[in-house]
């Protein structure tokens, strides 16, 4: 039986899956690791990566079925009894899954261990959360008011490595999808990823889930990877962003804490209103931004 087996969901970002795949050959030493790549389809080739990995165990579906339907189709096949799961634009520092083991193995009540997060430019990224709240709309990871008041004290609270920093492994309420590390054991125990997120929050949904049957979600700093986030939602940037609001509203509708129907009956139309005008001001802001860049490129020739 491995150590650990490796599931990385892939679309359409072959290029950089080839880079994580170097990376976590390169790191790994003798950590025995099973490496599942799950491909969504992906129209950029993604058969060059069985010529040249030919221990990685590639599965072609034939559409694109979403982040959590795959990682859930692949984790009948895992026999370790941990499994990572990743984005292919991860590169894992040295060390990185030995380190999140090495505490899970040490904290039995542990079901899931996050890295520290580094972007493209060596920043750290707010890989540590606590669950949303309305705020987080506001004083979210990517908000604007995050970005202008980077540490004011709700994005603090909403965002956890902002306080939590290059130190010891910490207690949060969920990490993010983009490298995590999870026991079998609570998998078998509270079930899969939600398969009708199609992307985005399948991460917190599952941390949620394990924390209420009363495991443990740590993040552990002194494992490292670099995420070159958004590879491939840059492809589509439309239909990332709908997906992103679409599963915030499944999020809020599954977890919502009013009991009284009624209630919920009245708060869910709002809450819907309020995702779509959010929604609707992003695309503006982000049609924004492209026109900007565009004018500055051409400015420049």
């Amino acid at each position: 039986m491995p150590d650990l087996d490796i599931i990385i969901i892939n679309y359409n970002s072959t290029d950089y899956l080839l880079g994580c795949l170097e990376s976590i050959y390169r790191t790994k030493g003798d950590l025995d690791a099973g490496i599942f790549v799950m491909d969504n389809a992906s129209s950029d080739n993604v058969d060059r990566i069985s010529g040249i990995y030919r221990g990685v165990t590639l599965i072609r579906k034939e559409r694109n079925a979403g982040y959590a339907a795959a990682v859930n189709e692949c984790l009948p096949r895992c026999r370790a009894p941990y499994v990572a799961v990743m984005n292919p634009d991860v590169s894992v520092g040295q060390g990185c899954f030995q380190a999140m083991l090495r505490y899970m193995r040490e904290n039995a009540d542990v079901a899931v261990a996050g890295p520290r997060v580094m972007d493209g430019g060596n920043r750290v990224q707010g890989s540590a959360r606590s669950f949303p709240t309305p705020m987080t709309a506001l004083f979210g990871r990517s908000s604007f008011l995050t970005k202008l008041l980077p540490e004011n004290r709700i994005s603090c609270k909403n965002v956890v490595t902002r306080e939590a920093g290059n130190k010891q492994p910490v207690d949060v309420d969920w990490v993010s999808g983009a490298c995590m590390v999870v026991k079998k054991e609570a998998v078998r125990q509270v079930g899969p990823m939600d398969g009708r997120y199609f992307l985005y929050w399948e991460d917190a949904d599952w941390c949620k889930r394990m924390k209420d049957a009363g495991w443990r979600i740590a993040y552990t700093p002194e494992a490292h990877i670099i995420h070159y986030s958004g590879c491939s939602s840059r492809n589509n940037m439309l239909r990332s962003l709908l997906e992103f609001h679409k599963s915030v509203y499944r999020f809020y509708c599954k977890y919502s804490r009013c009991r009284d129907s009624r209630t919920r009956r009245l708060l869910e139309p709002a809450v819907f209103m309020g995702l779509s005008m959010r929604f609707y001001l992003v695309l503006f802001l982000e049609g924004c931004n492209r026109l900007y860049k565009k004018a500055k490129q051409a400015g420049r020739r």
